[in-house]
């Protein structure tokens, strides 16, 4: 194991923290621990492509990333209780 699974494995680990505020928080704020999970992802897969030394794999965090935002986007423009 090198140093970038070691980095990825404890970026894995703060993705705990979310799932609890994602599942005991109103939605405003579960909307925003998704951005941040959707984020720590997208630098979780960078490592892990670093890490295996596969260029090719960061194809797929590169295209999560703006994938991400604008899903959060999408999802905050018809979050329930706004006008």
């Amino acid at each position: 194991m090198n140093a970038w699974a070691i980095a990825a494995a404890a970026l894995l680990v703060a993705l705990v923290p979310l799932a609890v505020v994602v599942v005991r928080s109103p939605v405003a704020d579960a909307l925003v621990a998704f951005q941040l999970a959707g984020t720590i992802v997208v630098l979780i897969l960078v490592l892990l492509a670093e890490a295996f030394s596969r260029p090719s794999y960061f194809v797929v965090p590169l295209t999560l990333a703006p994938l991400s935002i604008v899903g959060g986007l999408l999802f905050a423009r018809f979050l329930p209780g706004r006008p």
